[in-house]
């Protein structure tokens, strides 16, 4: 599906260009994120996990610090602060020019990031559902929003996920945000569908297979799909065990219209960008 939009958002005042597409580095500083290679929480691994990120060809690092697997333990505001700050200092310390992006659903824990450290993107898996000040927040900070569908909350979000009707649930809802974003002026809107947030396996293929249908709001595309159990129960395989599943649908995800590849493992991720670019080249 050709589109037309402008495929440029504003970070920290200056245009990064998603014409080709992008990688996000995951850096959680959690001791109990799904995936136990990244999580890290010294100095050292935080530092050595940034400069991979950055030198394995990522453009944006995604710092999380509260786990959002399911069944996750909740943590407070402070806590989570408490863990970002330590992250954040780290990365601006040794990368102070690096694009940062803050996986978080609070306002208040936004708000004290992009003020205090000069985060660029703020990431929310609620899309702004846990956080009724989360829409105003972001629309006063003038920062790129990155808005996922999530049905539930981690703590809940995968006891028997039901949809009577998967995609236009999903599409009303962004429907919806989007327009109660614009409304407040918020300009740079990034949608996520939330693979693996409150749906199955059979629902997270069903979205897949239709994640071009979400071009339509002519709006950038990000997938988060690595290493997770859309892969490993299919394969009855591990986490660990998961590279080569997660390729696969970072190409299919490409070649549906995906702008972001949230990723755990970025060099195997640009590759996949550039060899789909490559062949997307010619068509």
């Amino acid at each position: 599906m050709e589109s037309t939009f402008s495929k440029y958002i504003n970070v920290n005042g200056h245009l990064l260009d998603l014409s080709v597409p992008r990688v996000m580095g995951i850096l959680n500083v959690t001791p109990d994120s799904f995936y136990a290679g990244s999580r890290q929480q010294t100095e050292t691994d935080i530092a050595t996990r940034a400069r991979q990120i950055l030198d394995e060809g990522a453009c944006i690092i995604d710092i999380g610090a509260y786990s959002s697997r399911a069944d996750a333990q909740h943590i407070s505001a402070a806590e989570e602060m408490s863990r970002l700050r330590t992250g954040l200092e780290i990365i601006r310390r040794n990368h102070p020019d690096a694009i940062i992006s803050v996986d978080t659903f609070r306002a208040d824990v936004a708000e004290m990031c992009v003020t205090e450290y000069g985060v660029a993107i703020i990431n929310d898996i609620a899309g702004g559902e846990m956080d009724d000040q989360m829409f105003q927040t972001v629309a006063r900070l003038n920062v790129p929003y990155i808005m996922m569908h999530m049905k539930g909350t981690p703590q809940n979000m995968q006891k028997n996920p039901h949809y009577d009707n998967l995609v236009k649930e999903v599409f009303l809802y962004f429907a919806r945000k989007v327009e109660q974003l614009r409304a407040m002026g918020v300009k740079d809107m990034i949608l996520d569908p939330g693979f693996g947030f409150g749906k199955t396996v059979d629902h997270n293929y069903e979205l897949m297979a239709y994640l071009a249908d979400f071009r339509i709001f002519e709006l950038p595309l990000l997938v988060g799909v690595s290493r997770k159990s859309m892969i490993t129960k299919l394969l009855g395989i591990t986490a660990d065990e998961a590279l080569n599943g997660t390729t696969v649908l970072h190409a299919v995800s490409l070649m549906k219209g995906a702008d972001i590849l949230r990723v755990h493992d970025v060099k195997a991720a640009v590759e996949a960008v550039k060899l789909v670019t490559k062949v997307q080249s010619y068509e």
